[in-house]
């Protein structure tokens, strides 16, 4: 596989998916071969803000659980919150009055039960001042904070912004560096999509951002505060999917997480969804209309794999929605079967039991490569 190389930082480039994809891997070799995790570096995260780097720890920590058996714990650090002694601990007098003894701080306690996997997570270090960065140095390496130790099941990641990107950041002493496996992540629509279905983001964002992929990531270096990333996308789902689906009464907020031009983008093409034909007649067989205009086809696509999602365990309503498929254009009917393969491996092996995929694969299966 070949990897894009980030000319100004000497580092690998990787989408989301990639990245987790390659360090789960690694994990999982060594933790199931019953090594200890510290073999493998501390891995440094760089990229610009809302790309999905938290979003990955997560989908990380998900993958290793499934793979070794184990429980994974994340203890989520936001860095950029700390004072060097907070790392440390609060100092205390022993039980003699003799010596200082300095308390454990919270980071520190964690499940060391061999049937745990702990995951320190070290958020915003790029943001931290270099006094904080500095007592970053033995976690990363060592291990340590002065006398407090992490656990042997612990694996450290930190992830940070570059300085490129115009966020709070300062520069990363080379002697911390030199102690991180660095990956460089950047934004990709296709893998975003396939967390964005998992996850259960609002149909009408994934609607649109299928229709307009550029639409995703527009993080810039000017000075506007609110514009799109996955990150705010996210907010906007949020926002639909529990205070209002009606966009136009939700629209100030969606502005205040993507800003005005993106927002008045999406309500505009979202209006499309007033046309669409009813998802219940599309899953219980009844006739319904096909669009055909590419922006309706998008929203009924994009509605249908959120309706699906809901209804999994209904294989015959999910049968009728594939016979549904078989009167779209190929390219939509293709985005759809990608999506719904998406929700997991078992609703994949029910799918490909159903003579209406059958049916269409054997139509149109070439558009899947």
């Amino acid at each position: 596989m070949s990897v894009t190389p980030a000319a100004s930082t000497n580092m690998t480039v990787l989408t989301v998916d990639k990245a987790i994809s390659h360090l789960q891997a690694a994990y999982v070799a060594i933790i199931n071969s019953g090594l200890p995790v510290f073999l493998m570096p501390s891995v440094m995260l760089w990229g610009p803000p809302g790309v999905g780097k938290s979003q990955g720890v997560r989908q990380l920590a998900a993958e290793i659980e499934v793979e070794t058996g184990k429980r994974v714990q994340i203890t989520d650090v936001r860095l950029l919150l700390f004072n060097p002694i907070d790392l440390r601990g609060i100092p205390t007098a022993n039980a003699d009055k003799t010596l200082a003894v300095w308390l454990k701080p919270k980071i520190f306690q964690m499940d060391e039960n061999p049937h745990v996997v702990n995951i320190l997570f070290l958020d915003e270090i790029s943001a931290a001042p270099q006094s904080v960065q500095a007592a970053a140095y033995q976690i990363t390496l060592d291990r340590t904070v002065g006398e407090h130790r992490l656990p042997e099941n612990c694996i450290v990641i930190a992830a940070g912004n570059r300085l490129t990107d115009k966020s709070v950041a300062f520069k990363m002493p080379k002697a911390l560096a030199n102690r991180l496996c660095h990956l460089e992540i950047k934004s990709d629509f296709k893998s975003w999509k396939q967390w964005a279905v998992k996850k259960g983001i609002n149909e009408k964002v994934t609607g649109y951002l299928t229709f307009r992929q550029t639409a995703l990531d527009q993080f810039g270096t000017d000075d506007m505060l609110a514009f799109p990333t996955p990150r705010s996308w996210e907010m906007v789902s949020n926002i639909l999917n529990s205070v209002s689906g009606n966009v136009e009464d939700t629209y100030p907020l969606i502005a205040g997480c993507i800003g005005l031009g993106a927002a008045i983008e999406f309500r505009t093409w979202t209006k499309v969804y007033d046309q669409l034909p009813s998802m219940e007649d599309i899953f219980s067989g009844k006739d319904a209309v096909v669009p055909t205009s590419p922006d309706s086809l998008y929203a009924v696509v994009s509605t249908m794999v959120a309706y699906a999602r809901r209804r999994m365990a209904d294989i015959d309503s999910i049968a009728y929605s594939i016979k549904y498929v078989l009167k779209l254009p190929p390219d939509f009917a293709t985005i759809l079967i990608k999506d719904y393969f998406v929700f997991g491996k078992d609703f994949k092996k029910q799918l490909m039991l159903l003579p209406e995929l059958m049916t269409w694969l054997q139509r149109s299966g070439k558009y899947l490569a």
